[in-house]
């Protein structure tokens, strides 16, 4: 399957209905990314979503990739995010996003990889954000399609280096599960994580 260019809306406008059901009592609490909590997701989404706008941009941010951090997270986040969350999708509706090459982060890929990696970087971590928070979860469509066909390549033999750094090691999941949940295994996560008690 070949991406020229990708939606993000509906997976972003997912995101931030999750945003808008978040408990103050919920930022401390876990996540599924081990030793991470609600308050440093939020707080990476945010960064998410500034650099992976840039890119789209062809506007690289000086600092390095998104932080995870608790102590870091905006005052305004819950108007902030949902409003990163739409200026990412706008600027990856632009054709002009997916030519030439992306720079995130340091990273530089060509323009089609990385739109997808945002892809990925939303509905991954809207996951992550949904079960951490007791939330109802929706994968759209054709996002969950492209970030599959992505994650499934990353997987192979030989693409170990692009891999490492990106996602944990893989967690076997039927190949008969929904999209999202071999989604989630091939991003290093148990698609049945909740958090404890």
């Amino acid at each position: 399957m070949e991406t020229t260019t990708l939606d993000l809306t509906p997976q972003t406008d997912e995101v931030a209905r999750l945003v808008a059901g978040v408990r103050d009592d919920q930022l401390t609490g876990p996540t599924p990314d081990e030793g991470s909590t609600v308050a440093a997701l939020l707080d990476h989404l945010l960064g998410l979503t500034t650099a992976f706008a840039a890119g789209a941009r062809k506007q690289p941010l000086d600092g390095g990739g998104p932080r995870w951090s608790p102590d870091l997270l905006a005052a305004d986040w819950r108007t902030r995010l949902p409003r990163q969350l739409a200026e990412l999708a706008e600027a990856w509706r632009d054709p002009a996003a997916w030519d030439g090459e992306a720079e995130v982060g340091g990273a530089r890929l060509p323009a089609m990889i990385m739109g997808v990696i945002a892809a990925d970087e939303v509905l991954v971590h809207g996951w992550d954000l949904a079960v951490a928070t007791g939330q109802d979860y929706r994968a759209a469509p054709g996002v969950a399609a492209a970030v599959l066909h992505q994650v499934t390549m990353l997987a192979q033999p030989g693409m170990e280096e692009l891999r490492n750094g990106q996602f944990g090691p893989i967690v076997p999941v039927p190949d008969d599960a929904p999209e999202l949940d071999r989604i989630l295994g091939l991003t290093g996560r148990d698609p049945g994580w909740r958090p404890p008690g």
